[in-house]
């Protein structure tokens, strides 16, 4: 049994949180209130909670073999569509080949800031306690709820063990792809920016802060430092497309926030709806590291190497760099970057969803694989997972309404 009491594991966290937010003001605030939402939302914020419970229980780590490249934080809310960087594999049926590259999108695992070499379970354990989290968030009931996580483990064992190609895309992605494909760059600058005296700059606000002239200049000089080390296929012909327009402060995310995160404008195709907009993201100790060896890289290096390793094709145009002593992840932004709503799914479309995200993790992990295991999955291995993602979703849950008491 395990010894749980949710005040104090509430209130590690969120001493955590005020810690790494502290620098900037009112983001401490903003978080509380994101991981307020539900349970769900409370597990995306706290994954460092996550690998505590692990490293502290014995029994939550007993785990079947496989080893490789982890997304580190994964959960049901961290897919979703971008723009890749080529055009898609065969086991991608969900991207339009017959599209130009400039309009093509994907659906896929988004989020490695966490990644490292490490076991498969701990991926798969987090994965099945946010569906389980997740459809209690959305009124199913308890039977159902674990219908759904059995779909999952099954889709996720027969993937990662290469038992035949991807499952087609289920009504909700390809909803989503249909939505995305059609979006533009005019869409995203009017969303994001505004023109003023003829030239576009982000919109200050909950999104966009202004950040200190010292530091926009660190930023230009880390993001030109950045466009030299990018490939010759992705880097445009007309240099003057990546000169630096405007940047700020980019508030976005959960678990993440707290982190540097600059937002650049660059000039792109020129003129006031011509513009580009790239993400420069820093990356720090992952939370998985309190249990598994983090790779010798520069923190972006290994989260590079991990989406590199694990996807089919990772998002266009991505690179790292340095702002000072910050390892920065840079990527670019584009229309096609979207969600699905979990908690706006009906039952159907839950039911189709949690499986195929169960063979894009298996996919993914069979391609990032280190050390493949002697022999697949058995349903007792599934059926311990499943024993396992029902006493963590407990836990959780038990601290995020320790946490909304804290707060309140």
């Amino acid at each position: 049994m395990v010894p749980f009491d949710p005040m104090k594991l509430a209130a590690r966290q969120l001493d955590r949180d005020r810690r790494k937010t502290r620098a900037f003001p009112g983001l401490f605030e903003h978080k509380v209130e994101r991981m307020r939402a539900s349970p769900l939302a409370y597990l995306r914020g706290t994954a460092p909670l996550y690998y505590a419970l692990l490293r502290d229980h014995d029994e939550l780590r007993d785990a079947p073999e496989g080893d490789g490249w982890i997304a580190g934080d994964l959960h049901v809310e961290n897919f979703g569509a971008y723009r890749p960087h080529t055009h898609a594999a065969d086991d991608e049926p969900h991207v339009e080949r017959a599209k130009p590259a400039e309009e093509i999108a994907t659906f896929n695992l988004n989020d490695f800031d966490d990644a490292v070499v490490g076991p498969w379970h701990a991926d798969v354990l987090r994965l099945s306690t946010s569906i389980l989290l997740g459809a209690r968030s959305a009124g199913f009931t308890g039977p159902a709820s674990l219908q759904l996580l059995r779909h999952m483990l099954e889709a996720y064992r027969a993937a990662v063990s290469d038992r035949g190609a991807m499952p087609p895309a289920p009504r909700p992605v390809e909803e989503l792809i249909g939505r995305v494909m059609v979006r533009t760059r005019r869409e995203l600058l009017d969303k994001r920016t505004e023109v003023v005296h003829g030239v576009r700059r982000f919109v200050r606000g909950p999104r966009y802060r202004e950040i200190p002239r010292a530091l926009e200049v660190g930023a230009t000089r880390a993001f030109e430092r950045y466009t030299k080390r990018l490939d010759d296929d992705e880097r445009p012909e007309d240099a003057t497309s990546l000169e630096v327009q405007d940047l700020a402060f980019r508030v976005a995310g959960t678990g993440s926030l707290g982190s540097l995160r600059v937002a650049v404008l660059v000039r792109g195709k020129g003129g006031p709806d011509g513009g580009w907009i790239f993400d420069m993201k820093e990356q720090g100790s992952p939370s998985s590291g309190r249990l598994f060896d983090v790779p010798k890289k520069r923190p972006a290096r290994r989260v590079e190497s991990a989406m590199v390793a694990c996807l089919a094709h990772p998002p266009r145009m991505l690179g790292t760099t340095k702002l000072g002593e910050r390892s920065m992840l840079v990527r670019r932004l584009a229309p096609q970057e979207d969600k699905l709503d979990w908690a706006s799914l009906s039952r159907n479309d839950a039911g189709e969803l949690a499986p195929y995200l169960g063979a894009l993790a298996g996919a993914a992990h069979r391609r990032g694989a280190r050390k493949r295991p002697s022999r697949a999955w058995t349903s007792s291995d599934l059926a311990r997972i499943e024993e396992q993602a029902v006493l963590l979703a407990a836990l959780h849950e038990g601290a995020y309404l320790a946490m909304c008491r804290l707060v309140a």
